[in-house]
């Protein structure tokens, strides 16, 4: 079982020929309203990939909130956990151009609220897995994962968005998963360098955990206990962004959760990432187990393996 702590949101989108630049204003085809966040995200991607998951955090009392839950409530997504509070459910404003990038501003709101100690003992003592990402207080979900390593469990932190870590992050974590921009973002305080196999060999070799790093169209990489895996893109014709990176950190999860090896998880992760592209919004896009499954086998063979030097 899966536990992701994290955020819960309401998406605004509208679709445009091109993102605005600064002090534009544009004309959007469309609005569509849906589900966010990448708590809520990451934990449905996991549960269409065929993993029980277990979601905290928090939502406002507003009617946005209902919004925000009923694909996951439908899912089956475990919801005991995720608490009503005094301020709006969280919001994203999203412009999708016409070749599917995106430009998203986040409002925290309820996100702000949600707390570690929602996630009780009990509830960590039969997951495999804890699923962490820096939408809701960054120290919040430091405690968790503290916690569930003092518990046993594994700690997976998607690191988006890109905000600075405090000390001990690092030593609290199992497997890091960022894309491009956010390992060069995070490099400086790490010390380590912004070309992404670097970032990951040398996190990876310091800590002793798995290092992700995920590069849109050109695939993912990754290192652990000092081995790379290059892993190739799935070709798809690509009609939005929005959510791929929750897909991939989703399925990577449910993945790890039913025992694959890192190669078979990976695979499975960037099968995932890439069908999300096939379709419009965060939630409505993220594939079930069926189609991942009928791509991770050529992925998985297709995944370039190296033995790092010492």
């Amino acid at each position: 079982m899966l536990v992701v702590f994290g955020s819960i949101n309401v998406d605004l989108a509208a679709r445009v020929d091109a993102l605005p630049q600064r002090g534009e204003t544009i004309p959007g085809h469309d609005l569509e309203i849906g589900a966010g966040g990448k708590g809520a995200n990451q934990a449905l991607a996991a549960r269409r990939a065929g993993a029980e998951v277990a979601l905290c955090g928090a939502v406002g009392r507003d009617a946005f909130a209902e919004v925000a839950l009923a694909s996951l409530r439908e899912a089956g997504v475990d919801l005991c956990h995720v608490e009503a509070v005094a301020a709006p459910t969280g919001t994203a404003l999203i412009h999708v151009d016409a070749s599917g990038d995106n430009a998203i501003t986040v409002i925290a709101g309820a996100n702000a609220h949600a707390a570690g100690a929602q996630v009780p003992d009990a509830l960590l003592s039969i997951a495999s897995l804890v699923v962490l990402q820096l939408e809701t207080p960054p120290q919040e979900s430091l405690a968790l994962a503290r916690r569930a390593r003092k518990l046993g469990k594994r700690v997976l932190l998607n690191a988006a968005p890109a905000l600075p870590l405090a000390d001990g992050w690092l030593d609290a974590l199992d497997i890091l998963v960022v894309n491009a921009i956010e390992a060069a973002t995070l490099a400086p305080a790490f010390a380590v360098p912004a070309e992404p196999t670097a970032f990951a060999a040398q996190l990876a070799r310091r800590h002793g955990m798995g290092v992700v790093v995920t590069l849109g169209a050109q695939g993912a990489l990754a290192v652990a206990d000092g081995t790379l895996f290059r892993v190739p893109a799935l070709a798809v014709d690509v009609v939005d962004t929005v959510g791929a990176g929750d897909a991939f950190t989703g399925a990577l999860a449910a993945a790890l959760d039913r025992g694959e090896a890192l190669r078979r998880a990976l695979a499975c992760a960037a099968a995932a990432g890439a069908l999300a592209c096939t379709g419009r919004g965060a939630q409505a896009s993220l594939p079930d187990a069926a189609a991942i499954l009928r791509h991770a086998g050529s992925l998985e063979s297709a995944i370039v393996v190296e033995r790092l030097a010492p």
